[in-house]
């Protein structure tokens, strides 16, 4: 069954001047790409930080999977992920080139099976992003320029 999701997100770093460019993020600052699980109760289950922001979050995942320490997925269960990520053992995305979030079936019953299965994928992963609002509500320190060297952080 479903453990959960899956999802990166960024958190502001504060890295060497020769090292920026590797961290420099969407938004033009450095961050770096955060990896983490977490269940439906909005608990996180894993956490990978320390990715340059410009990392791409399937290599992220992929780095998580091959370490000396990997994070498992228990065979039979998995989380789901976005379009971001690959669909693979473990880690269920949705269907592309579907409609896909909540907003844009707003006003609209799905239309055939793909379409049902990705409003109902994305209600249901939406629990990561929830997470990571919670977290970042919670600890603004993350969205804002750190002091601490990067290392700490």
């Amino acid at each position: 069954g479903c453990l959960g999701a899956l999802d990166g997100t960024h958190i502001t770093a504060s890295v060497p001047i020769e090292e920026q460019d590797r961290f420099r993020g969407r938004k033009l600052i450095t961050t770096q790409n955060v990896l983490a699980a977490c269940s439906f109760d909005l608990k996180f289950t894993y956490v990978l930080p320390g990715w340059e922001g410009t990392a791409h979050d399937q290599r992220v995942l992929d780095d998580a999977l091959a370490r000396a320490n990997p994070f498992v997925v228990p065979s039979g269960r998995y989380y789901l992920v976005d379009a971001g990520y690959t669909h693979q053992p473990g880690f269920l995305a949705p269907y592309r080139r579907t409609l896909y979030h909540v907003s844009e079936h707003e006003g609209r019953t799905p239309q055939n099976e793909r379409e049902l299965f990705n409003q109902r994928h994305s209600l249901l992963r939406n629990s990561i992003e929830r997470a990571f609002g919670v977290l970042k509500k919670r600890w603004p320190m993350l969205s804002t320029q750190s002091f601490y060297p990067y290392m700490t952080q």
